[in-house]
């Protein structure tokens, strides 16, 4: 089969086209299927595995790709965590632990879900990893409830987009922070209440004025750093800083006074080294509470940009950039 390696860590074009002997379809009580791989989409993880930054878990694919959509062709459909009854020719987009940029790649089928109505391959191989990520980070880590705002840094990135998404579809109030007034007004676009544009304006001032110093419920975190202590300034009582990246350092010096009279919360997760177990309740959580959203044509992700398999090395490119709103594709 044909897939993007990495030659050696280092910049875009380590990424380079090899074959591999194709997988083998997995046997019964694996609890995994062989997917023919159409679409993969391109994530931040990816980049940093590329530079020797995120290693591969152990038993994982060395190919880079997080998530894919295609054509069921194989593998152990009689497990008990084929929750929706899948079979060999249905299409299903799916989490993996890694190996989606190539032709072939298996995956757990509890972490397999079906197109949604209507979806092409690119639209679906754009829902697991940010899907995935902001439900178990937002909902079921920060318990985003009915009536709460949220604040998610990095609003025009892939994950940000989709909590844009999601929480509007849900009827929550979403601020968010951008780099530039256009990547603001994109995402006030998408839907979201209020969009700061963190290079010319104080976000935790701004939040405290649009709320009148109430501040909001859960802050969803990808830098850190300095920013951990003006989220927890705009933070309302009882309110919850989720963490999932570190853009902007692993350091934070925090006033935990704070933190003790108001109640706060500061947690974090990283999904890609989390048991199957684990991602099995947040597929079963996204088919009950977001698929029907997705059938109906009430959510959609955002793509930015499609390439070819051959094209990783600049789908790279375009990620490291940060010039995208939205997700990142490869045709495979």
């Amino acid at each position: 089969m044909r897939v993007m390696e990495i030659k050696e860590f280092g910049a875009p074009e380590m990424l380079v086209p090899a074959t591999r002997p194709d997988p083998v379809a997995p046997a019964a009580g694996t609890g995994e299927i062989l997917i023919k791989v159409i679409a993969a989409g391109i994530n931040r993880p990816d980049v940093l595995q590329r530079k020797g930054h995120y290693p591969v878990p152990a038993g994982a694919s060395d190919i880079p790709g997080l998530e894919v959509a295609g054509e069921i062709v194989g593998g152990d459909l009689n497990h008990a965590d084929n929750l929706f009854g899948l079979k060999v020719g249905d299409k299903v987009c799916a989490l993996v632990q890694g190996g989606g940029y190539a032709e072939l790649c298996t995956a757990p089928i509890a972490q397999c879900l079906p197109y949604p109505t209507g979806f092409t391959d690119q639209e679906a191989a754009a829902l697991p990893e940010t899907f995935y990520t902001v439900w178990s980070n937002v909902f079921m880590r920060g318990e985003l409830s009915e009536g709460e705002t949220l604040l998610v840094q990095g609003g025009s990135s892939g994950i940000g987009v989709t909590a844009i998404l999601i929480a509007k579809a849900l009827g929550h109030t979403v601020f968010v922070t951008a780099g530039t007034d256009e990547k603001c007004a994109a995402c006030v676009a998408l839907g979201a209440d209020l969009a700061i544009n963190y290079k010319t304006q104080d976000f935790a001032e701004e939040v405290k004025k649009v709320t009148n110093g109430k501040g909001v419920n859960v802050v969803l975190d990808m830098v850190t750093g300095t920013y951990v202590q003006k989220e927890i300034d705009c933070l309302a009582d009882d309110g919850r800083i989720v963490i999932i990246a570190i853009m902007g350092g692993s350091k934070a010096e925090v006033n935990t006074g704070q933190i003790l009279r108001r109640r706060l919360t500061i947690t974090g997760s990283t999904l890609r080294p989390r048991p199957v177990s684990f991602k099995k309740q947040i597929t079963q959580q996204l088919h009950e509470r977001i698929w029907p959203l997705l059938n109906a044509g009430k959510l959609k992700p955002v793509i930015y940009k499609t390439f070819t398999l051959d094209q990783a090395a600049d789908a790279h490119r375009l990620m490291e950039s940060s010039e995208h709103v939205g997700k990142i594709v490869l045709t495979v």
